[in-house]
């Protein structure tokens, strides 16, 4: 920053109106209404009905009774880790193939992430190496304190297998579903599994608060310890009477309102975002070398981001060529996940494969996927990518 910074409205303002963005916030009229609802209520923080109803709608959403709403993914990550006795000194299975909001709980909890590669069949975390991973340990008396699996891009990993391994060492299952509200597999909804399910509503998913996420469980005890430790573990005195440290992570009304108009919507969006797909798996049917996210029998992702993979020998182009001739369009586009074990703030850790992230990572493209996107702008994008085949 300057010395002597210029007033604030002197800089120009700068608004790319035809830019097309990943997967921006989808808004309209019921969002509006919602949020002035609650602002002419007066809820506004940090609780109120709102927030009241939209734990209620996420509980159905989910399958779980037992949902609190907080203010990130990150927040629910966090506290599901502390909730299962994760603890300074501790290792934590984690899929390398995701944000890092995912190994950064587990930093927080002074706890160190281990790595495990994606499976070929759906790039969620490979249930055979879990098993290899846990069943090594055991021999040796080391067994994690937990195992963090991630429902990547909107699609469910294979927890029918996941559960029962973990469940034979007695090691807690989490479930990382920020990207995956509304998918499910197996007839299993994205949240409804594993010992706890963390949930996202940042500004990119598929429904937003703005910022937000939320913890669901099946188990009572575990939700209330966690809406506990999330108003910074106050107890019930008239007084601040604390013998815990907590954390400030609740959600407020205000944003509450926002999820549940996003929430009646969701419908909408899930088929939107699928339309979109199909619409780009149709574009590209005749190009070589191109592919997309697998998905298994019985899986029904939301389709939050449409990845694509090249094959450059086959493609005679790269990712980073489509990625760069999108970029010239105001397109925004995205390689996909760099693998946490290639990350420089995990260079010492330790990882259990890597060459099938590593194989999606420097092939795979984020294409814009958002809810509110038109067919023209789809086709626009589709054009762009065809052409780099030419």
């Amino acid at each position: 920053l300057s010395p002597n910074p210029l007033p604030w409205d002197h800089y120009p303002v700068i608004v790319a109106e035809d830019r097309i963005y990943l997967s921006p916030p989808d808004m309209s009229g019921v969002e509006r209404q919602h949020l002035l609802d609650a602002f002419d209520s007066n809820w506004i923080a940090p609780v109120g009905p709102d927030l009241d109803a939209f734990e209620v709608s996420l509980g159905e959403w989910t399958g779980r009774t037992n949902v609190v709403a907080l203010s990130s993914g990150t927040a629910a990550l966090h506290l599901s880790l502390l909730l299962v006795g994760v603890r300074p000194g501790d290792e934590v299975l984690v899929s390398t193939f995701t944000f890092v909001a995912t190994a950064n709980a587990v930093l927080q909890c002074g706890a160190t992430p281990v790595f495990i590669d994606s499976s070929s069949l759906d790039w969620n975390i490979d249930p055979d190496l879990v098993a290899q991973e846990l069943d090594d340990r055991a021999k040796q008396g080391r067994l994690p304190a937990a195992v963090v699996a991630v429902d990547l891009y909107g699609q469910c990993a294979d927890y029918d297998r996941l559960e029962p391994i973990c469940a034979n060492y007695d090691v807690p299952l989490i479930a990382d579903s920020a990207e995956a509200l509304g998918a499910s597999r197996n007839n299993s909804h994205a949240g409804s599994r594993a010992m706890l399910a963390t949930l996202s509503f940042n500004g990119n998913k598929i429904i937003t608060t703005g910022g937000g996420g939320a913890l669901v469980a099946d188990d009572p005890a575990l939700i209330a310890r966690a809406q506990y430790l999330a108003t910074q573990a106050r107890q019930p005195a008239a007084h601040y009477e604390h013998t815990d440290a907590g954390f400030n992570y609740r959600l407020s009304n205000l944003l509450a309102a926002l999820g549940r108009a996003q929430l009646e919507r969701l419908p909408t969006m899930l088929k939107r975002r699928t339309e979109i797909h199909q619409r780009y798996v149709n574009a590209f049917k005749e190009l070589p070398g191109i592919d997309f996210m697998p998905v298994p029998n019985g899986s029904e992702p939301n389709r939050w981001l449409t990845v694509l993979t090249v094959d450059p020998d086959e493609a005679g182009t790269t990712r980073e060529v489509i990625r760069l001739a999108l970029e010239a369009e105001n397109i925004e586009a995205r390689p996909a996940w760099k693998p946490m074990h290639q990350q420089p703030l995990f260079a010492d850790s330790v990882a259990i494969g890597g060459s099938i992230s590593d194989q999606i990572f420097t092939s795979g493209l984020c294409l814009p996927t958002g809810s509110a996107m038109s067919d023209a702008q789809v086709d626009r994008v589709a054009e762009i990518v065809n052409g780099c085949w030419q």
